[in-house]
């Protein structure tokens, strides 16, 4: 019975097998030796993303009636709500945000002299009571400008004054 496979066809054949084996076997040793040197490499660390503290002085409140409502604001998009209580004897008061990541902030407040929770308005909305924005943009009608109220925090700590302003 003949398979075919004379001496001259076998040594062909393994020849062949050992061109197409070691560039494959060499494929194989040197994508084992990377993995083994990838996991012996240490992953890097990448330091936690930078937080800071934001203080808040609140400055011209007329009386210490009610409270304060501050609303922080990171890319015109509420971020937190705060009552802030009046000291009496300053007519002033203070409002620490703390672990914020850094970014671009802003600071929005009133003075809910009524306790009823908003802005109270009069004769075409011109606020009765007392308000202020971060960076103390000028008395207007109408809110300002984020863009005008940005605060850049990119250090540990910022502190920054807003001075109520009355109609």
């Amino acid at each position: 019975m003949e398979t075919g496979w004379t001496p001259r066809t076998m040594k062909a054949r393994r020849a062949l097998d050992r061109i197409v084996t070691l560039p494959l076997l060499c494929c194989v040793l040197s994508t084992i030796f990377s993995m083994r040197m990838l996991a012996q490499t240490q992953t890097p660390q990448f330091p936690a993303q930078a937080t800071s503290t934001l203080t808040v002085r609140i400055t011209g409140i007329r009386n210490p009636k009610g409270n304060l409502r501050v609303k922080l604001s990171r890319d015109a998009n509420v971020v937190e709500v705060r009552e802030v209580a009046i000291d009496p004897k300053t007519l002033t008061a203070q409002v620490v945000f703390a672990g914020l990541p850094q970014g671009v902030y802003a600071v929005w407040l009133f003075h809910d002299e009524n306790l009823n929770g908003k802005l109270d308005s009069g004769f075409m909305g011109i606020p009765k009571e007392g308000y202020g924005f971060s960076n103390n943009p000028p008395k207007r009608l109408g809110a300002p400008k984020y863009a005008e109220t940005a605060l850049v925090l990119n250090q540990p700590q910022l502190t920054t004054e807003i001075k109520l302003i009355y109609w």
